[in-house]
């Protein structure tokens, strides 16, 4: 298996005719005989509920060339409300699901042996039934989104009140913000904000 380094990824999932993909951070390979990783995702994501069901899922790993586009279509809207796949360009795996290979230096696909509840989120340890290495191009870290991928958030206006996500720059008009909001579009918490 090839080696998974800290970075970006898109989370891919089945149930029935219905396909969705989200961005995720946070895989960890975690044997190698037998390939095994974890994958935390947030449980209010409707990929979550898919792999939950189904238990098989794919993870294309992002590099350098993805462009921003990729995590507007995958990190911005919800699966519920549109089809992730209708436009976007993907091969799929032998075990039925889709993988991108725009912007994708690899993927792999996984099979759950177990999860654990870690209250917001579930982690999911997953024998690894497939993979492949698309190209050769280094994987995309969180430091590289941010000074070449990532759009700027909105600048920022005299008199302006409120909040803006330093993830997707979404702008929470009021003050303060709560403690426990969570951004409507990318679904990251109030830490993620900063005051305008």
């Amino acid at each position: 298996m090839f080696k998974i380094s800290y970075g970006l990824y898109v989370l891919t999932a089945k149930d029935g005719e219905k396909q969705n993909g989200c961005i995720v951070n946070t895989l960890q390979q975690v044997t190698t005989t037998p390939n095994q990783v974890t994958i935390a995702v947030n449980k209010n994501n409707f990929t979550h509920d898919m792999i939950a069901k189904t238990g098989v899922f794919n993870v294309s790993i992002l590099s350098e060339t993805v462009k921003f586009d990729t995590f507007k279509h995958f990190g911005f809207q919800s699966g519920r409300d549109v089809d992730k796949f209708k436009d976007f360009p993907y091969e799929t795996s032998k075990n039925g699901l889709p993988y991108i290979t725009q912007g994708a230096n690899g993927y792999l696909s996984g099979k759950v042996i177990s999860s654990v509840d870690l209250g917001t989120h579930t982690l999911f340890l997953a024998e690894v039934t497939e993979g492949e290495v698309l190209s050769d191009d280094p994987s995309v870290t969180y430091d590289y989104y941010h000074k070449h991928i990532k759009q700027a958030p909105p600048k920022k206006t005299d008199g302006a009140k409120g909040w803006v996500c330093k993830i997707c720059g979404y702008v929470y008009e009021g003050d303060p913000l709560p403690a426990d909001f969570i951004c409507p579009i990318c679904k990251h918490g109030a830490s993620d904000f900063e005051k305008l």
